[in-house]
């Protein structure tokens, strides 16, 4: 009880911090702020995007609204992983890939299959003086080859359990009925471009069709807290949340990620 009073009050203090510093200005193009079922996808600039969306959303939304937050960031202190548990109701993400299918062993750099986005692969190269053709039936196969082969077999399938364990705990908040904020991006961009959107939006579109897609564009919250800095600035700052976008039926993925990130984009000089 006393735990949930503190953390209100907490909130609350952050809040007006947080409006003081940025100014938090909630401008919504296309859609008014409504109590539906949601997933809010934005620009990434900063480790404070996530307080920055937070604090421009209306109390009835914040309450039912989850942001998405790095667990190495996030929860590597005490202090940081109670307010963004107790404050926040944050989902914790890990970063730097998916885990590696059941029972694969790791593997040096060099003879890992490279990849490309998170939609090209680039298969491993043969060697630079292969075998001559006539010799392949008495010698064993390149060893790049013989990786190519291996990686087919391991690698996670669209839609299977080692593809979606990384999207599991977005996929178990909404399932409870809870709006997320997410960042398609994955990392923090530093050149006031969007990156290309990686794959979980389109995954998390397709899995629950009724929930509500709405863009959102952060403008300026990359200069309150610039890289490398622990210190805040003051600096008005502001979230303009678009028209919502749907998955349209057969549309592939990379069409959809583009999509999505130009309504992002364009919310720029809305």
């Amino acid at each position: 009880m006393i735990g949930a009073m503190l953390a209100k009050l907490l909130g609350w203090m952050l809040l007006g911090v947080v409006r003081l510093l940025t100014g938090a200005q909630a401008r919504w193009h296309g859609c008014p702020p409504k109590a539906e079922q949601r997933i809010y996808f934005a620009n990434h600039q900063s480790h404070i995007d996530l307080v920055m969306i937070w604090a421009a959303l209306p109390e009835e939304l914040r309450s039912i609204t989850r942001p998405i937050a790095a667990r190495d960031y996030w929860a590597n202190t005490p202090f940081k992983r109670w307010i963004t548990t107790k404050v926040f109701n944050a989902i914790y993400v890990e970063r730097g890939g998916s885990p590696s299918p059941a029972g694969a062993k790791d593997s040096a750099p060099s003879q890992a299959m490279a990849t490309r986005g998170d939609d090209e692969r680039i298969e491993p190269t043969l060697e630079s003086n292969p075998a001559p053709l006539h010799e392949t039936a008495s010698t064993p196969e390149p060893e790049a080859v013989q990786l190519a082969q291996a990686a087919q077999v391991t690698a996670a399938a669209p839609g299977s359990p080692e593809a979606l364990a990384p999207l599991q705990p977005l996929i178990d908040a909404l399932q409870s009925g809870d709006s997320i904020i997410i960042f398609p991006e994955g990392t923090r961009g530093h050149t006031g471009e969007p990156q290309k959107f990686k794959s979980g939006l389109y995954t998390l579109a397709q899995l629950f069709p009724d929930v509500v897609l709405v863009p959102a564009w952060i403008d300026n919250v990359q200069r309150v807290m610039p890289k490398g800095e622990v210190v805040p600035v003051p600096i008005l700052c502001s979230v303009t949340f678009g028209a919502p976008v749907r998955l349209e039926a057969e549309e592939e993925r990379r069409a959809f990620l583009d999509r999505a990130r130009e309504a992002v984009v364009a919310l720029r000089a809305a």
